[in-house]
């Protein structure tokens, strides 16, 4: 039986990541841009390559690559009113709506997707993964990858994962979910 390899990739670094803000469907910074598929031979073989809808995860997906499915699931976390704030502004206006939406997993002050609820989105879209062998490469943003990781390694450590811009984790379904970390070195295939 073969088993599943999803290898969960980070968009690259945006302006809003830069200022600490909530992201929108900014496009990436500058420096982050390149050709279309210029780094494709990061995977061996070809990868199915899947990316979430906003266009800084486009554009991520598209160095990698010119066939990409954009998959709603990977869709980042809905932040509500809180899209494009600054963290240290709402630190100063609603903090203590900020303190439960950190503290509490069932938590959306902002009017948009609890941590919990993104993680049921991700949950579901894992399992319809498990039945899909082969090498899947998803680009998506630091909140679902830290959802999938939570996911599968059944913890509550959320807000203790810090996923940087270009940064992979895979996982393989052979049975059940298995985190495998991997080195940050653009220039490796694997």
């Amino acid at each position: 039986m073969q088993s599943t390899r999803l290898t969960l990739m980070c968009h690259a670094r945006t302006v809003a990541q830069k200022l600490a803000r909530f992201p929108t469907d900014e496009p990436l910074e500058r420096a982050g841009q390149s050709a279309t598929g210029s780094r494709h031979a990061r995977f061996k073989g070809t990868p199915r390559l899947l990316c979430g809808p906003e266009r800084r995860a486009r554009q991520t997906a598209e160095l990698f690559g010119r066939d990409v499915e954009v998959v709603p699931a990977l869709r980042d976390c809905d932040f509500g009113r809180w899209k494009g704030a600054r963290i240290d502004d709402l630190h100063k206006s609603e903090p203590q709506m900020l303190k439960s939406w950190l503290d509490d997993p069932n938590s959306a002050p902002h009017g948009g997707e609890s941590v919990v609820q993104l993680g049921e989105r991700v949950a579901a879209w894992l399992t319809t993964l498990e039945a899909t062998p082969g090498h899947i490469v998803a680009v998506t943003h630091p909140f679902v990858i830290r959802a999938a990781l939570t996911q599968t390694l059944h913890a509550a450590a959320f807000n203790l994962i810090d996923v940087e811009p270009l940064s992979a984790i895979e996982l393989r379904f052979n049975g059940c979910w298995r985190l495998r970390l991997m080195g940050t070195d653009l220039e490796e295939t694997y």
